[in-house]
């Protein structure tokens, strides 16, 4: 997957639309209901005004309910080959870090000091099942999708870095795909990557089909019939 060179346009229109749009067109790419590479659960957003980010992901775990029985000088090169991981990689580029303490996580990675360091090395978002905090004083435009909110880091700590990590369910690899938001993320099969752009586009047209007259004024039962017979036979 990180080899891999995206269709001209499909970044830009990935980082325009929502990930429930995403998620539909994935369907549509693949011509049938079922798609569940997303993640599974209520997630929180750092500022759920911001875009969608979209990027591949650079995968790491963490802990922190207890304090690590490794030596201080390992945890701490850990620590250092975890932001040199970070830096690497293709563009753009999503942090997917999980903590393993799920469901009892308490130690908040993502804060007003890593994110800032993030945002520095280049990086699009973070998505994570753990906590983040200083939600007032993260850097605009390096959106944060966790699964909780928390005042403490506690212990935390890296674990392990570059293997495939599991957000709420949804099974992330080094180098996949990525698009969040404040409804969650979802990884965007390989195989549909050639053809996602047309299926984004069909989404929005076949939804126009049944929106637009729903918000005339005019709009009644008898219209929504011809509408939802229209929309069904754009979908065959």
């Amino acid at each position: 997957m990180a080899n891999m060179t995206l269709p001209d346009g499909l970044l830009d229109l990935m980082q325009k639309v929502d990930t429930p749009t995403v998620c539909n067109a994935i369907e549509v790419a693949q011509g049938k209901r079922g798609f569940d590479g997303y993640t599974k659960g209520s997630m929180f957003a750092s500022d759920p005004t911001a875009p969608a980010i979209v990027g591949f992901a650079r995968t790491a775990q963490i802990a922190g309910r207890a304090p690590p029985t490794e030596d201080p000088d390992v945890i701490r090169a850990r620590r250092l080959d975890y932001f040199r991981s970070m830096s690497e990689g293709p563009r753009p580029a999503i942090a997917v870090v999980e903590d393993v303490d799920e469901p009892h996580c308490v130690s908040a990675w993502w804060g007003e000091v890593h994110t800032t360091v993030h945002k520095g090395l280049g990086m699009a978002g973070a998505l994570t099942n753990g906590v983040m905090r200083d939600l007032g004083d993260m850097p605009a435009g390096f959106p944060v999708i966790a699964g909780s909110i928390g005042p403490s880091h506690a212990f935390v700590h890296v674990r392990n870095l570059g293997e495939t990590v599991n957000i709420r369910g949804m099974q992330v690899a080094q180098g996949d795909l990525i698009h969040a938001d404040r409804h969650g993320g979802l990884v965007v099969p390989p195989e549909v990557i050639p053809t996602l752009k047309d299926a984004i586009q069909k989404l929005l047209d076949t939804e126009n089909i049944i929106l637009e007259p729903a918000r005339q004024p005019d709009f009644d039962l008898d219209k929504l019939m011809d509408a939802w017979a229209a929309f069904e036979n754009s979908r065959t």
